[in-house]
């Protein structure tokens, strides 16, 4: 299982790097402060006595599939293998699962095996993850979809003891969410969606998995 340790956001000289992977709501797609739930999150987090950078590597559309596929190579590019080494950058990676295993009608067995590879291969480099799940979509049908997608991700975590922020649980049926998703062009959320994810990520325990809060 993960052990994560605390100790580095207790020195000054603390550097926490966050290799980020997910699909376009992972970007920001459609936020006009450019910041998306990541974003948001970590500016709560950063502090005088830590330095939070973020590397993020998003892909419009992604399935659980093609993160199984990337994650290695991605990560990899990502990391100062030597700062590793000696501790003095304490890596972490985020994972933003998408709704595209429902659009392309992934079996939830296989989205479950994809998950389940990427995060075993993390836990083998010996880097804490954090997951969050998709968030409703302004279709009931996709919305019921990515519901037991994310229940099949919230199991795979859980069985790892690794954090998962249920978003569609959070989001589905509030009022913000629906009224922001449905000025959106397109099936993703503006400022004020954003911001909800934000706060369902730091009250998913974000702060105590990065160490810098409890």
């Amino acid at each position: 299982m993960q052990s994560v340790s605390t100790s580095s956001a207790t020195d000054p000289a603390s550097r926490i790097r966050i290799i980020a992977l997910g699909d376009e709501l992972l970007a920001g797609v459609g936020d006009a402060r450019a910041l998306g739930w990541l974003g948001r999150a970590v500016a709560s987090e950063q502090g005088a006595e830590n330095r939070v950078d973020v590397f993020t590597s998003a892909l419009p559309g992604e399935t659980s599939g093609g993160l199984a596929e990337r994650w290695d190579q991605d990560v990899h590019l990502r990391m100062d293998r030597s700062a590793q080494a000696d501790g003095s950058i304490d890596h972490r990676v985020v994972l933003a699962m998408g709704r595209a295993d429902v659009y392309t009608d992934i079996s939830l067995a296989r989205s479950r095996l994809n998950l389940a590879k990427v995060l075993d291969g993390l836990e083998r480099l010996r880097i804490p993850a954090f997951v969050v799940g998709p968030p409703p979509s302004r279709d009931p049908g996709t919305t019921q979809g990515v519901r037991e997608l994310s229940g099949a991700f919230e199991d795979v975590c859980s069985r790892r003891r690794i954090p998962y922020v249920d978003t569609v649980g959070g989001l589905v049926g509030h009022e913000q969410w629906e009224s922001d998703l449905s000025r959106s062009p397109g099936d993703h959320p503006g400022q004020t969606g954003y911001g909800l994810m934000a706060w369902l990520v730091l009250h998913g325990g974000f702060g105590s998995w990065l160490g810098t809060s409890s």
